[in-house]
């Protein structure tokens, strides 16, 4: 079964750019052996990610980053069955709080400040869907 799991954590300390890089160069090495492809975004020490497979591939990925010391207040914030995938060409793309992205983020955000905790089903569905083709990758 095709599954897609939307997370949010708080960064347990700072991190610098080559702890971003490190992240991302990880979790795309590990999700093409595992089938698993998303999006990971970053902003005010939030993580938010969208992750998408096989259900028992996503469900032990989100568990390994569960103990990850990195992440501090994991929440599971939206998981559902889907028919396809949204991010299918690529394993992880990462979205960082680029100042040409700050507009996608106070979109779907109630507040001020990007808090993907306070933000609905809808909204996180709409912000995803309006990330994957218009809003500068890194990568």
């Amino acid at each position: 079964m095709l599954v897609q799991l939307t997370y949010a954590s708080r960064t347990a300390g700072i991190l610098g750019a080559n702890d971003v890089k490190d992240i991302l160069a990880a979790s795309k090495r590990n999700n093409v052996l595992n089938g698993v492809t998303g999006a990971l975004c970053l902003n005010n020490g939030i993580f938010l990610q969208q992750l998408e497979g096989d259900k028992t591939e996503v469900n032990a990925l989100y568990h390994r980053i569960l103990r990850d010391e990195r992440h501090r207040d994991p929440a599971i914030l939206d998981f559902s069955e889907i028919t396809q995938r949204r991010f299918g060409s690529w394993s992880m793309g990462l979205l960082s709080s680029l100042e040409e992205n700050r507009q996608v983020f106070q979109k779907y955000s109630g507040s001020r400040d990007f808090d993907p905790y306070g933000m609905s089903i809808a909204s996180l569905r709409g912000f995803f869907g309006e990330i994957v083709d218009n809003v500068r990758w890194l990568g």
